[in-house]
């Protein structure tokens, strides 16, 4: 019966806090088959290693350590840089419909965090799901104080990328810097 409550109580968790598993997959795996994939691969070792998680700790810091060690190891794996980002998936990750028409900022910011390594795309995305820095830290086995300069030099990059890439892409769009 012990492992009948703990399969339940794992189920449990995993519905309340599954969101993490499909984020992961999407910033690791590419195209949907791929994500699938990944996001079985992550419910898995979360379930091999629940014996492990500590009830007195948040559920969700342990299920992001594990599930982005799983991100991590399959980028690994596949030795191919991390997935793209679809515009679409991005509108949906938040939970509302797809917006129809997105904004180009929220396209440059994709293509910004499709630029990071995988350590630091894991970092932005804790830190866009609003986990404090001890929470982050306690995920990625840093400190508070490295989790906040790194998110800094994060923020300042993605800054500098999103700035370039529009006024790189303003430029190719007015016609007074056109060529013909």
């Amino acid at each position: 019966m012990a492992d009948e409550d703990r399969r339940h109580a794992f189920e449990a968790l995993l519905q309340t806090h599954g969101r993490i598993v499909f984020k992961v997959a999407a910033i690791y795996a590419r195209g949907q088959e791929d994500r699938r994939d990944l996001g079985q691969e992550i419910a898995l070792q979360l379930w091999r290693s629940f014996g492990s998680y500590d009830p007195s700790r948040p559920f969700s810091t342990w299920m992001y350590r594990v599930a982005l060690n799983v991100g991590l190891s399959h980028a690994r794996r596949e030795r191919e840089r991390p997935c793209p980002l679809d515009e679409k998936l991005i509108d949906t990750l938040g939970g509302g419909t797809p917006i129809d028409e997105p904004d180009e900022r929220l396209g440059a910011l994709a293509r910004a965090i499709e630029s990071l390594g995988p350590l630091e795309r894991a970092l932005i995305l804790l830190y866009l799901d609003e986990l404090s820095h001890a929470e982050i830290g306690a995920v990625l086995g840093m400190s508070e104080s490295n989790v906040g300069t790194r998110i800094a030099r994060l923020k300042q990059r993605l800054r500098r990328n999103i700035t370039d890439e529009t006024i790189t892409h303003t430029q190719r769009r007015t016609p007074w810097n056109s060529t013909t």
